[in-house]
């Protein structure tokens, strides 16, 4: 099934291993304003237009060699980056909130809404096992 909104949960050995890390306050605000115009001010996943957006990073994992790379950084509304990152959503009491979410975008039904979060914490379970380097090679914005 092809899905708009897939969730892509960071592995635990990966946490604060990140592009906004790397960058000053004022460089990180310049980066994510650049995205938002870029998506006229929508949200990238659900298309609905927003005055807080968030800026979200897309990686790539080599399973193999334990190395992530970015891929593309996306505007996306509140909702769309809480489901991306449903782990931390269930944390903060937002995990039903992210299956409807889910459920609306991607157009499916609440089994296979579960279905694709039990897959996502699997991926994570196993990356979680090693540690990962992460490689910025072709950073443009």
């Amino acid at each position: 099934m092809l899905r708009k909104l897939e969730i892509e949960l960071v592995p635990k050995t990966a946490w604060y291993k990140n592009l906004r890390s790397l960058f000053s306050q004022d460089e990180w605000d310049y980066i994510r304003k650049k995205i938002y115009k870029r998506a006229n001010y929508h949200c990238e996943l659900c298309g609905v237009k927003r005055t807080k957006l968030e800026a979200h990073e897309e990686w790539e994992y080599d399973d193999e060699n334990k190395i992530f790379s970015l891929k593309n950084i996306h505007c996306l509304c509140t909702k769309c980056h809480r489901c991306k990152h449903i782990g931390l959503a269930q944390i903060q009491g937002h995990f039903e909130e992210c299956v409807k979410h889910l459920m609306k975008v991607n157009n499916q039904s609440y089994t296979e809404t579960i279905k694709q979060i039990d897959e996502a914490f699997l991926i994570w379970q196993e990356r979680s096992k090693y540690n990962w380097q992460i490689r910025l090679d072709d950073l443009t914005f």
